[in-house]
Order: structure tokens, then C-alpha cells, then sequence
């Protein structure tokens, strides 16, 4: 693989010590040996720090993964650096955004981590994901493994590789391994507790197709939706996938109880995000 080189996926809790839910990030170094301070010590070092939507973080941390780490896996550095922008902050570079444009409304942070790490799977080798993070599944099932943005995301990879993702924006079957359309961690977890034949899969799959037909649509008025507004819409489609479920498989699927709130969308970097982000393409 060409530029070949190791790429890292990281997290904390997002929002506050105490949040159901984590950041992620990505990087080419392993921040347990080097702890760079910042991105100027990382940018000197010859190192990429991806900030996926979120803050500078020297180190990762949760109460499952005390170090942050959540899995690594070689990729092409060039093909990484060409989908989203490495050393620069998404709320102010619009390269470093990749196409999670406007954030909690085409996706949030594991999103954009995906974006980077879709660097990882060439041949039959399938991408790394942040799928161990905390509320991913919940995300993944509004905004999917690479956001909303599908015509988008489709010409930013035949831009920056070549490949042409057929069908553009779609997702693979589960268990298909090394598809440049990317793996669909929500498909497989939810098939481990449901079993490939159960009719509630399939139910479930329908409502999720809605789900993100829904999500995909464009908000009223200009400019970035309140997070509030945001998260209130994403808990009402939680809440519809909860009353498919018995409580024991939502939980299992999602890693939450039903009916427990959660906000997948940061009100400070909402309220910090761009309000002029790249022109939009559904």
C-alpha cells in the first residue's frame, strides 16, 4: 500500500466526564508513547491528528478503554489526508470536515472518524471503525457508518482514490469484507441479537432505512440547527426503534436502556460550528 503507515482511533466522553457517549479521534501516532500537547508539537513531529469534530485531546480515556484506544489498523496515509484534512480544526477548516459539512446534521464525530479511517480497507481488508465508542450504534443508525452526505462522500472517494462506489452511498451486506462502500456495523450487531431470519430484523432495517431517508432531509431556513432541536429529533427516532424491541435486545443493540436520553450532539461545538459550511449535495 502506498504511503502505508498505522492509523489510531481514540476516545473520551464527550461533553462531560460523566456522558453516555464519546468523542473520537484519529491520529497516526500512539499518544500512550507520544503525548504531544498540541497540534503545532504534533504538526513538528511529522504526525497527523485528525480532530473529527471535536477539541485537542493528548491523551484518551473512558471507564471501558482507560487509555482511549479502541483499535488500530495500517492505511494509505496520501488517501486519508486527501478525504478529510489532518492538523486542522473541522470548526474552522472546511477540508478537515470531510463531508460531515454541518455537524450533528450530516453526521458527528465517529462519523468523520470512519471518514479517515476508510483509508484502512484496500483489497479484502475491511475498514476500522469507532465502533467500540459509546453511543455509536445509536449514532450509526441516524447518520450511518459515513454520514448522510452519500453523493458527496461518493465523489470525495472518487476524488481522492479513483474508486467509484457502486452503489453511490450504499452500504455493503453484512460480513462483506474489503467493499469500498465500507462495513455497516449497525446491520451486524443488530443481525448477532436478532439472527439473520427473525421477521423483527427485518422490521427494524425498514425503520432504519426511514430513519435515515428522514434524517437526510433538508432542515428549514439557513444556517446550523440548534443541538436541542437536533437531539430531540434523533431520541424520537431512538424511541420508535425502541418500541420494535424487547428492552433486553434495544440494550443489547444499542448499549443503552430504552427510554434513557441521550444526546448524540454536542451543544458547544454546535454552537461553535461553521455557519458558512461548503455547499450542500443530497
Amino acid at each position: 500500500m502506498a504511503g502505508s503507515t498505522t492509523l489510531y482511533a481514540w476516545t473520551v466522553p464527550a461533553f462531560s466526564a460523566g456522558s453516555p457517549v464519546d468523542h473520537t479521534w484519529v491520529t497516526t501516532y500512539d499518544n500512550r508513547v507520544n503525548a504531544y500537547p498540541n497540534v503545532a508539537a504534533v504538526a513538528a513531529a511529522h504526525q497527523d491528528y485528525w480532530y473529527c469534530w471535536g477539541s485537542f485531546h493528548p491523551t484518551g480515556g473512558t471507564p471501558a478503554y482507560p487509555d482511549g484506544f479502541i483499535g488500530s489498523q495500517g492505511g494509505d496515509l496520501a488517501l486519508a489526508q486527501c478525504l478529510v484534512q489532518s492538523n486542522a480544526d473541522s470548526m474552522t477548516t472546511p477540508a478537515a470536515r470531510g463531508t460531515i459539512f454541518v455537524y450533528g446534521v450530516d453526521g458527528v464525530c465517529h462519523q468523520l472518524a470512519n471518514q479517515v479511517l476508510y483509508a484502512t480497507g484496500t483489497g479484502p481488508t475491511t475498514q476500522l471503525t469507532v465502533q467500540k465508542a459509546r453511543g455509536y450504534m445509536a449514532s450509526t443508525f441516524i447518520y450511518g457508518t459515513f454520514g448522510l452526505q452519500h453523493a458527496a462522500w461518493a465523489n470525495k472517494i472518487a476524488s481522492c482514490s479513483g474508486t467509484r462506489l457502486v452503489p453511490p452511498g450504499g452500504v455493503t451486506m453484512a460480513g462483506s469484507a474489503g467493499s469500498p462502500t465500507g462495513p455497516d456495523d449497525f446491520e451486524v450487531r443488530a443481525r448477532e441479537v436478532l439472527g439473520a431470519n427473525d421477521t423483527k430484523l427485518q422490521d427494524l432495517l425498514r425503520l432504519r432505512a426511514d430513519v435515515r431517508q428522514f434524517a437526510a432531509r433538508a432542515w428549514p431556513g439557513t444556517g446550523q440547527p440548534s443541538a436541542d432541536a437536533l437531539n430531540a429529533r434523533n431520541q424520537h427516532m431512538l424511541d420508535e426503534a425502541a418500541r420494535l424491541l424487547r428492552p433486553d435486545e434495544f440494550k443489547l443493540i444499542f448499549g443503552f436502556s430504552p427510554g434513557e436520553k441521550i444526546d448524540l450532539v454536542d451543544k458547544e461545538i454546535g454552537a461553535a460550528a461553521g455557519q458558512t459550511p461548503p455547499p450542500r449535495s443530497r
